[in-house]
């Protein structure tokens, strides 16, 4: 997509060669509410998916990570997670997806890791900084999208009967 995305920008044709969802390796950090919902998604379409959680040890499961997808809650031992030496076990050409907390994000360490070409892509939607300013290196840089933290919108329609029910559940 992002590839397709720059060649429009670009005005250029060019097909691209696409890997099967069984040839991506997706590791997601957390295996809470949000985290095993992705992951059996991700999976039940035939992705390759690991799961860290405190307990398993993380750098052997980033050296095999296609795209990391962080949805860890900030606690002490989350803050600036994701650094340069995080950003180093993972293979040349991986991506980075944060819908977890941008204090997690050692920003300065994850512009290296892009510049240098290390990483493929980051697609960011939580910044340590809300809403991102103006003149951040993340609005223009060709390997980053930003969202502006829309990736689990409430809907009031939806979230007044979850509330209701998680109420009725501590009550019982």
């Amino acid at each position: 997509f992002f590839a397709y995305a720059a060649r429009q920008r670009e005005g250029r044709w060019q097909p691209h060669t696409q890997r099967r969802a069984d040839e991506v390796a997706v590791l997601v950090l957390g295996r809470g509410e949000m985290g095993g919902t992705v992951g059996a998604r991700l999976a039940a379409l035939g992705y390759r998916v690991e799961h860290w959680h405190r307990g398993r040890e993380l750098a052997p499961l980033l050296a095999g990570a296609d795209i990391v997808i962080n949805l860890l809650p900030l606690t002490p031992a989350t803050r600036d997670l994701i650094d340069a030496r995080f950003l180093a076990a993972l293979p040349e050409g991986a991506s980075l997806v944060n819908l977890g907390r941008g204090a997690q994000v050692v920003e300065a360490d994850l512009l290296a890791a892009l510049d240098a070409g290390r990483l493929r892509h980051a697609v960011l939607d939580v910044f340590r900084q809300e809403p991102l300013p103006a003149g951040h290196a993340f609005w223009a840089h060709p390997r980053v999208t930003v969202l502006p933290h829309a990736a689990a919108a409430t809907d009031p329609r939806s979230a007044s009967a979850v509330v209701a029910a998680n109420l009725r559940a501590w009550r019982d």
